[in-house]
């Protein structure tokens, strides 16, 4: 049975369709009504169409707004292709160009403010949205990501560089002041005077006496009496004493002075040592806790003063709230430092092989700067710990 002619299925219409799906010439287009020619004669009938005449109509009443409209697609559509397929690389212009208009619905060139590709580029680097640079192969683009995640973490970077940098000066610093030290305990020390060799009387014979060596003497051990054979020392007339002997009150206090640890200590000492390893982090900050100002750079107003850590925001940053005021401030761990309470306080161990945990402030070493503190929770509770550094524990917030 054969097909219809003209039918939806002939090869003349699916050979249109196939045409009509590619791209055609720019000059058959018309960007007001969205509509591709396929050659000069359809262009022409479309130009003389009524709905075409519509179009023209209402781009006479506001032309502006519709070269804006134009020229906003056509930017938004290349500074995205720009940044999906190239990222921030450097690019030649018109590589990206092509890619751009091989989309068959993209906004044409010939209706935004544009009339080159070379004004364009330039546009984009007069208003800062790319770096362009002219060199004897055209036109290269590079795309400025102005991302507000990006940003933050290249801050976050540059804080943690600053923070870095700040130690190294800290330390180079600190190795500079020894130099000087030393230097100075040179210039105090006297320097030796050499002088010529005179004598005074050139008929004196000059003797050189190489002294003898000296001998070596050589002590002899002492003999080690056994206290088990000899547990009472006699006198010179052979009657024993009741007193035992000098080398057996030796051994004894040297066996009760060193006392050797049991398998069970030397295994809670290794995993003491393990959690702390493991837990000892380069951030401290924690909710809920007491902290003071140190840091001029967030103003007077809130130097030396306390607050309370209200939220953690990337381990080493977090937002505080004023006790005094009440307001919130957005801060680095760098201008905080703990808070110690009087003794008998719950406190919070921040940092260390128990960090996290609560516990009770039992006394402080103001000599050592450091504290001792019994747990108040989990399978260690009542524990004592001690010698624990001062920025290793802190307050804890107890809201009225």
């Amino acid at each position: 049975m054969g097909k219809e002619k003209g039918g939806f299925l002939t090869p003349k219409a699916i050979a249109n369709r196939i045409k009509a799906k590619g791209l055609q010439k720019l000059r058959w287009y018309c960007q007001m009504c969205q509509k591709q020619c396929r050659d000069e004669n359809g262009f022409k009938c479309h130009m003389m169409s009524e709905s075409h005449q519509r179009q023209l109509l209402l781009f006479a009443e506001n032309p502006d707004e519709y070269v804006d409209t134009f020229s906003k697609d056509f930017r938004d559509g290349y500074l995205e292709l720009l940044r999906r397929r190239f990222g921030t690389k450097r690019v030649q212009c018109n590589i990206v160009y092509q890619e751009y208009i091989s989309e068959r619905d993209h906004t044409h060139m010939n209706s935004t403010q544009w009339e080159t590709l070379t004004d364009f580029i330039k546009w984009l680097g007069k208003e800062g949205l790319c770096d362009v640079d002219y060199t004897e192969k055209g036109w290269f683009v590079k795309y400025i990501d102005r991302d507000p995640e990006t940003i933050r973490k290249l801050e976050q970077n540059k804080v943690k560089e600053r923070m870095d940098m700040d130690d190294n000066e800290r330390m180079a610093k600190l190795i500079q002041e020894q130099v000087e030290r030393g230097a100075k305990a040179e210039k105090n020390l006297k320097e030796s005077e050499y002088t010529e060799l005179k004598r005074e009387n050139e008929d004196e014979k000059v003797v050189v006496s190489l002294g003898a060596a000296k001998k070596v003497e050589t002590v002899k051990p002492l003999p080690v009496e056994n206290p088990f054979k000899k547990p009472f020392s006699k006198d010179e007339k052979g009657t024993s004493t009741d007193k035992p002997s000098t080398s057996q009150k030796d051994s004894k206090q040297s066996k009760a002075g060193d006392k050797r640890k049991s398998a069970l200590d030397e295994i809670m000492e290794f995993e003491e040592q393990k959690k702390e390893k493991m837990n000892r982090k380069d951030y401290w900050l924690h909710e809920d806790i007491i902290v003071k100002v140190i840091s001029k750079k967030l103003g007077d107003k809130y130097y030396k003063q306390k607050a309370y850590v209200k939220k953690v925001e990337d381990l080493y940053g977090g937002i505080i709230k004023m006790l005094d005021s009440g307001d919130k401030v957005k801060v680095d761990q760098s201008h905080l430092e703990t808070v110690i309470p009087a003794t008998g306080k719950t406190v919070l161990i921040v940092n260390g092989a128990y960090r996290g945990q609560a516990a009770k402030l039992e006394s402080i070493n103001e000599k050592k700067f450091s504290c001792t503190v019994s747990l108040s929770s989990g399978p260690l509770k009542g524990r004592l710990l001690e010698n624990i550094p001062y920025e290793d524990i802190c307050k804890i917030y107890q809201p009225s």
